[in-house]
């Protein structure tokens, strides 16, 4: 056998975070599709962990291990199971399961190669710390967006050969266009003429409460917003809907297992990020589902976002520029249509879940087969 054989991989995830976002949804699609696929797959992270939990639910292998922070019980934790279950690739995701992972690999005889899966636009510290990290601590690195990979070449001087783009895939069988109608009467907004989704985690840089600052500048009563997730900013949001009086046309349901009937349910999606974004997974699900979007050119999201022509952008932090954008396209009907034929078209072109599970099986191959040829 050959490392660039069809053999099945040997792969683990490790997730050190506690809690729920796209981060943890990129995990778990990439861990069931390899599954899929033929492949070993097993989560490790802590017992406590959202994730853990929904890995069980989805009947994902997934091991409990102490890495909520840096210390010698999650290092030991870490240690033992690799020596016990010989792996190809071991993936890593966020900062202290990483530097925990580089330094139990460096006490085993034969480490698996680790990759360090990069899903935000957060600056890694330039400092020889960081630098050993991404260098040393691990053989490649993947992000989810080309701009966070060129912001890693350029800004921290990382090797660019070592560092691939590859965004998340979405189940394109689940998220696709649909009748607005029985949506909307599936989740009780049948008398909404309107309907405004942005499906986030409710953290602060997602932008929420610029958009509800812009829905309060329209004064448009016809208009509703529905805001799936939830998360730490979830009761200052409650707060600035009732300070802005905008009770009436405001719906919050909290986290939904299923959020295709709320994306079909709406007329126009909007993710005002100002900060750490990649490629996030919530505008990609819209186009899929033929929903015109609207958000800002931050991290990898002007990549899939060509302005007039797949969505529409502001600049983040803009309530105003916001709030004319969102005017413009409920008053253009023509123009959302544009946009949501073009994105869907795009989506379908671009997001399919296939295209990352070959990609990453793909860079696993190819850097297990870098680690194990003889430098000349």
């Amino acid at each position: 056998m050959t490392l660039l054989s069809s053999q099945p991989l040997r792969i683990a995830h490790t997730e050190s975070s506690l809690g729920w976002g796209g981060q943890e949804l990129r995990i778990l699609t990439e861990s069931l599709g390899m599954l899929q696929q033929g492949h070993q797959v097993t989560l490790l992270a802590p017992q406590e962990a959202q994730i853990y939990h929904a890995a069980q639910q989805r009947q994902l292998p997934v091991q409990a291990v102490r890495i909520t922070r840096k210390s010698l019980p999650g290092l030991a934790d870490l240690r033992q199971w690799l020596h016990e279950h010989p792996l190809d690739c071991l993936i890593t995701h966020s900062s202290v399961d990483s530097w925990l992972v580089a330094l139990a690999c460096r006490l085993l005889a034969k480490p698996p190669v680790v990759i360090r899966l990069r899903h935000i636009s957060a600056a890694v510290p330039r400092n020889p710390a960081s630098r050993w990290l991404y260098t040393r601590g691990c053989q490649h690195i993947v992000t989810t967006g080309e701009a966070l990979r060129q912001q890693l070449i350029g800004d921290n001087g990382f090797p660019g050969a070592r560092i691939t783009s590859i965004p998340t895939g979405i189940d394109l069988q689940r998220f696709q266009p649909g009748c607005a109608t029985t949506a909307r009467q599936q989740l009780g907004l049948t008398h909404k003429p309107f309907v405004l989704g942005i499906v986030a985690t409710m953290r602060s840089w997602k932008g929420h409460a610029f958009l509800l600052e812009a829905l309060a500048k329209l004064q448009r009563p016809d208009l509703h917003l529905v805001m799936v997730g939830d998360g730490p900013m979830f009761s200052d949001l409650q707060q600035q809907v009732a300070q802005l009086n905008l009770g009436a046309q405001v719906t919050m349901p909290g986290n939904q297992e299923d959020v295709v009937p709320w994306l079909q349910a709406c007329d126009l999606f909007v993710l005002p990020s100002y900060a750490n974004e990649g490629v996030p997974q919530a505008l990609m699900q819209a186009m899929a589902c033929g929903i015109p979007v609207l958000s800002t050119p931050v991290g990898s999201i002007s990549e899939i976002i060509q302005p007039q022509q797949t969505g529409l952008l502001v600049p983040p932090k803009d309530a105003n520029a916001l709030s004319a954008a969102i005017l413009t396209l409920v008053e253009d009907q023509p123009l959302r249509q544009r946009l949501s034929s073009n994105g869907l078209h795009y989506a379908q072109n671009h997001f399919a879940l296939t295209i990352m599970l070959e990609r990453m099986e793909q860079v696993i191959r190819q850097t297990m087969f870098a680690a194990h040829t003889p430098k000349v």
